[in-house]
């Protein structure tokens, strides 16, 4: 296992379908909320957020001053659920388009970010539907799995050839430490928290030598 990323495989990671380069991470402390789950599954969410924010040297609090929550995941068993969320589709305008396009693709997850001024990230919304793929999954993967994709404001290709998560031989799941390592560079405060430059990759791979 690698504990390293070239600047080109940091790149990729950020550079979406349609060719643009986009990397963002959270401008504010993370405030986090799970609906759709018993208290056993909403610990383990919580503290795979806790532990991913932390290896980010982030910060979490109890509540947002603008939204309340501003991470909110959404357990659902068809994407017809969320129409009938109240006030979702408020926070998500093009709700019924969204869930037109999940129902059409036969997605199992989804997640919508919001933006500050700056281009950090203000909020996430991560939609996820217990299909069988999902609900044969550990909550302990699927949680820091959601964690890691929640954390910055990755390619749409990230990851679909190669997980950010890595089994272990005794067969527990952990993070990539090349991937943790990214995340914690992206968040350092010397880097800006929004570049649509891919030499920002440059600058991110500079950051994970010297943390």
């Amino acid at each position: 296992m690698t504990d390293t990323l070239s600047p080109d495989e940091i790149e990729a990671l950020f550079t979406r379908s349609d060719g643009t380069f986009l990397c963002a991470r959270w401008g504010r402390p993370i405030v986090p909320v799970v609906f759709g789950v018993d208290d056993r599954t909403l610990g383990i969410f919580k503290g795979a957020i806790e532990a991913v924010v932390t290896l980010a040297g982030h910060k979490m609090a109890e509540t947002d001053p603008e939204l309340g929550a501003n991470l909110m995941v959404f357990f659902v068993r068809d994407w017809t659920e969320l129409t009938e969320t109240p006030n979702l589709d408020r926070m998500i305008p093009d709700l019924a388009p969204l869930v037109h396009r999940l129902q059409a693709t036969g997605a199992n997850q989804y997640r919508v970010f919001r933006f500050d001024e700056a281009g950090g990230i203000k909020a996430c919304f991560v939609f996820l539907r217990l299909d069988e793929v999902l609900a044969a999954m550990e909550a302990e993967t699927l949680a820091l799995g959601q964690a890691v994709q929640s954390l910055l404001l990755w390619s749409d290709k990230a990851f679909t050839q190669r997980s950010a998560l890595a089994q272990m031989p005794d067969g527990k799941v952990l993070l990539r430490p090349e991937i943790g390592t990214l995340i914690r560079a992206a968040h350092d405060p010397v880097l800006p928290g929004c570049a649509d430059d891919p030499a920002h990759a440059l600058r991110l791979h500079a950051r994970m030598h010297i943390l």
